[in-house]
């Protein structure tokens, strides 16, 4: 057997059965096992397949899954063996806790070479096993040993198990004998070959798989009907971070329409949500805000809940608060979502399924008169909060609160945002209105970890065309291998960096003491680097500016976003705007409670 042959072709088959179950995307990180897949990978790139290629595992697993986040479906990550196996731990926590659809392709040792001190040789096979829906292997003499057909189970089983619901990372593991890198004469043998194997049409993506029912309640497959809830009594809606696929987006939303007018709940939409902006719904943005101990008057008798916990530790106390009948929706994801302990029922077959199956008598009528009472004083309690707010964040105001509220109107509709993790995910859920345009809402919120920010924004801007990322200066800076997409980046992204020095998010924590002496917060907690980002950009090749006022920010913003990737820098004041986000909920709590 030509083995270095054998190993390309056995690489083309199964990276051709890939493209025919719906991969799209493989991103190629360097070294010399994983030789045939790169190879193979290379001869397939075009119209069918789009390669990238990174130096850094960690940055290319999560750029992938930026991809895949925002198409919906699996990207593929290739990697050699050894400790580049092991960067691929952090995207794979956050996959698999975010229901993200991931592949993680690893080349390794034959058996031969395990366990006798073989250089590079690893427990690699276990490195993963915690977070991936699968850890698929091929023969563990070698994939040259494997059949065209097994290559084409493998490959549909990785696709299956990653798209099964709940969504989430899969391993492929392949011991490829040597030698590894086949000649010239191969290469052009094989060339033609891979071009007449691409498939002509790439089949449809796959839907997501039923699961079994998990703990909380009912699987999809099972008609829950109400679960319990009664559509002619008051209710509210409250809607959490969203992670369904993007295809199924449209008509999330117009079930969500459909049951606010049968009902007329209210829908508390998370920032997260990607709900606010939404034509045709009665959206209730400062929540978080409007909540208070007195406020009894806006609690209801039963929930309807969509997808996981909110961010807001108020929205939270809220749900314990209202007791009663609480159904959670979770789309596609079966696992237990109620850290709260507070729902009655758990479905997994999403919201649009939900409402589909629910009685004719269900879903006909209109809002009882007790039910549009409860949405009235929602309704007044959020213009209360949002005319107090108006005027405090506008221009000429400077600070993180502001800055979320002017971006929300600034950027343009339709526009994907990438919000990093710690204090922009909250000020956006704070202090963003429910008027401003309707745009796709990206945050990783599944593990909440600040690895791969700027990575994952390149992914969802490859995917989108277009993107914006909201980020602090340390979640900017711990991944600043992410700028190397620069010059690989078909998408556009613009990185609005809130630049405070150190950790902001710790600021609003009970940590620091008055006595400075106690504890050395900026050492243990803030940890600020030194570091000029604009700088760091630059040296990468990509251009940046800083802005100071609110007057600038608009033209600021133009420039930048005018840039195939820029960096805009906004400078503010971590200790000031932690005391102003405290004066801002003081301010909403002193107002007079809906009557």
């Amino acid at each position: 057997m030509d083995l270095a042959r054998r190993n390309l072709e056995a690489a083309l088959q199964l990276l051709q059965s890939l493209v025919q179950e719906g991969l799209r995307l493989v991103v190629l990180c360097p070294g010399s096992r994983s030789g045939p897949l790169a190879v193979a990978a290379g001869l397939l790139d075009g119209p069918q397949l789009t390669l990238h290629t990174a130096l850094d595992e960690r940055s290319a697993a999560f750029f992938a899954l930026g991809w895949s986040r925002a198409r919906g479906c699996a990207a593929a990550v290739i990697t050699t063996s050894g400790t580049a196996v092991a960067n691929l731990l952090p995207a794979a926590v956050e996959a698999d806790f975010g229901a993200i659809p991931l592949l993680l392709i690893t080349a390794d040792r034959p058996r031969r070479l395990k366990g006798c001190g073989a250089n590079q040789t690893v427990n690699q096979q276990d490195f993963l096993a915690s977070s991936v829906r699968a850890l698929l292997e091929g023969d563990p003499d070698g994939v040259a040993l494997m059949a065209p057909q097994a290559l084409a189970r493998l490959a549909t089983r990785a696709i299956a198990a990653s798209t099964a619901a709940p969504a989430g990372p899969v391993h492929v593991n392949l011991a490829i004998e040597e030698p590894l890198h086949a000649g010239t004469t191969t290469l052009m043998a094989l060339q033609a070959p891979a071009a007449q194997l691409s498939p002509g049409q790439p089949a449809p993506l796959p839907a997501p798989r039923p699961a079994a029912s998990a703990a909380a309640g009912a699987g999809p497959s099972d008609p829950i009907g109400l679960g319990g809830l009664d559509p002619d009594a008051p209710g509210l809606v409250v809607a959490g971070p969203w992670r369904g696929r993007p295809q199924h987006w449209p008509s999330f939303c117009a079930a969500l329409r459909h049951w606010q007018q049968r009902t007329g709940w209210p829908v508390l939409a998370d920032g997260l949500s990607g709900l606010r902006g939404e034509p045709g719904l009665a959206l209730v943005a400062a929540a978080d805000l409007c909540l208070d101990p007195e406020a009894a008057a806006l609690l209801a008798p039963q929930v309807l809940r969509l997808g996981p916990v909110p961010a807001s530790r108020r929205l939270q106390d809220l749900l314990r608060r209202c007791g009663g009948r609480q159904l959670l929706i979770s789309e596609a994801d079966p696992r237990p979502l109620d850290p709260l302990g507070t729902a009655c029922h758990q479905w997994s077959g999403g919201l649009a399924r939900w409402w589909q199956q629910l009685p004719p008598a269900a879903q006909r009528g209109s809002p009882s008169a007790a039910s549009q009472a409860l949405g009235a004083r929602w309704q007044r309690r959020e213009a209360q909060v949002q005319a107090q707010l108006a005027p405090l964040l506008a221009a000429p105001a400077w600070g993180e609160p502001a800055i979320a509220h002017q971006l929300s109107l600034l950027l343009p509709p339709g526009l994907p945002l990438v919000i990093a993790n710690s204090s922009p995910v909250r000020d956006w859920d704070s202090f963003t209105p429910a008027s401003a345009a309707a745009r796709p809402i990206h945050a990783f919120r599944g593990a909440s970890g600040i690895d791969g920010t700027l990575s994952l924004a390149c992914g969802v801007a490859e995917a989108c065309g277009d993107a914006v990322l909201l980020s602090g200066d340390l979640a900017l800076l711990h991944d600043s291998n992410g700028w190397l997409w620069h010059r690989r980046l078909r998408g556009r992204l613009t990185v609005v960096l809130l630049d405070n020095g150190g950790g902001g998010i710790f600021e609003q924590l009970a940590i620091r003491p008055e006595d400075g002496a106690l504890l050395d917060f900026e050492r243990l907690f803030a940890m600020p680097q030194g570091v000029d980002p604009l700088l760091l950009a630059a040296a990468h090749g990509v251009p940046g500016r800083p802005c100071r006022r609110a007057e600038e920010l608009p033209a600021a913003l133009a420039w930048a976003r005018s840039q195939p990737m820029a960096l805009l820098q906004l400078c503010t004041d971590r200790r000031r705007d932690a005391a102003w986000r405290h004066d801002l909920r003081r301010m909403a709590s002193a107002l007079a409670p809906p009557a």
